[in-house]
């Protein structure tokens, strides 16, 4: 088995971590080749010509953001856009060694908050053939800046205030990093609200419009976390074939920093001006050049509305 473990340099967690984790993979005798990641997209590219090169495996350390670039490796674009990407090699697994600000995807995977030593333990008892466990997720394929530029998503993406928040998230100081993910994200979440203001929004879920007005937020939700813990929609599951759709729309920024303190359990949706959907093909868009949304997905950020997310059923396997 060839297995190729993708470490995010840029991360300090993953720096601090990656010596023990070689460690603890070397002393159980497994073969693994190392690739740090040098730039944005890195992770994509390598994980692509790694596959392309007989690999079975990818290992990610570091957190959604490196995770999502190296799931994005797994798939071809079309050159026709409207069609859903190829699956690189569809026998070929992802690996999750959490090592990141919010580490998202790996706690709505696992289904609590991750232990690092847990997904070591996987990782080895899958190289050296003890345990052949595999899980089959949904991910969605997004087309965003006018639906030209096509990427992966795992996790969710935010439009709106979580758009802003991202970028406010990415330009945090080595002083912010030495907090938590969720009080960074509270952080740079109130700055992007002051500076907020509502445009007009229209969401277009299965060929049916189901929203067109003023919002404050839109979220597409894959799995169940986001946003360093929060469950914008309690009911998402990586499997179950439906993406989850996320508006908000009326609400002051009172009601806004309120929901924001309910989030993290789920009780957001008990908001009259909140509402989630399911569905499989969503079009969001904003009608008004100036009315551009910044988008982020798994953490990345990614570009601006009108965005088209499709699921794409049980297509990234991942290890367990």
């Amino acid at each position: 088995m060839k297995t190729l473990v993708i470490v995010n340099q840029s991360a300090a967690k993953a720096r601090r971590v990656w010596p023990s984790i070689q460690k603890r993979l070397d002393d159980a005798g497994v073969r693994f080749d190392t690739h740090q990641t040098k730039s944005p997209r890195d992770a994509t590219s390598t994980t692509r010509q790694a596959l392309k090169n007989g690999v079975n495996t990818i290992a990610v350390v570091g957190g959604d953001g490196t995770l999502s670039e190296a799931a994005e490796g797994f798939f071809e674009f079309n050159g026709n856009l409207d069609l859903p990407p190829v699956v690189v090699n569809p026998a070929a697994s992802l690996a999750i060694l959490p090592a990141g600000t919010g580490n998202d995807f790996a706690r709505g995977f696992c289904g609590h908050r991750a232990v690092l030593d847990e997904f070591i333990d996987t990782l080895v008892s899958h190289c050296l053939g003890t345990s052949d466990r595999s899980r089959l997720v949904d991910v969605l394929y997004g087309r965003c800046d006018g639906f030209e530029q096509p990427f992966i998503c795992l996790n969710a993406s935010t439009m709106g205030i979580g758009g802003e928040t991202a970028e406010r998230v990415a330009a945090q100081g080595k002083l912010m990093r030495n907090f938590s993910g969720e009080f960074r994200f509270l952080s740079a979440a109130v700055g992007a609200l002051a500076a907020w203001r509502e445009r007009r929004v229209r969401v277009t879920l299965d060929g049916h419009m189901t929203a067109d007005g003023p919002m404050n937020l839109v979220v597409v939700s894959n799995s169940l976390y986001a946003g360093g813990g929060m469950k914008f929609s309690p009911m998402a599951n990586l499997d179950d074939g439906k993406l989850d759709v996320l508006t908000a729309s009326g609400l002051s920024r009172a009601e806004v920093i309120y929901e924001l303190s309910r989030v993290h359990k789920g009780e957001h949706v008990k908001n009259p001006k909140v509402n989630i959907i399911q569905g499989e093909i969503v079009k969001i868009e904003t009608l008004l050049l100036q009315d551009a949304m910044p988008l982020e997905a798994d953490g990345n950020v990614r570009g601006v509305t009108p965005v088209q997310f499709r699921v794409l059923p049980s297509t990234l396997r991942f290890v367990v």
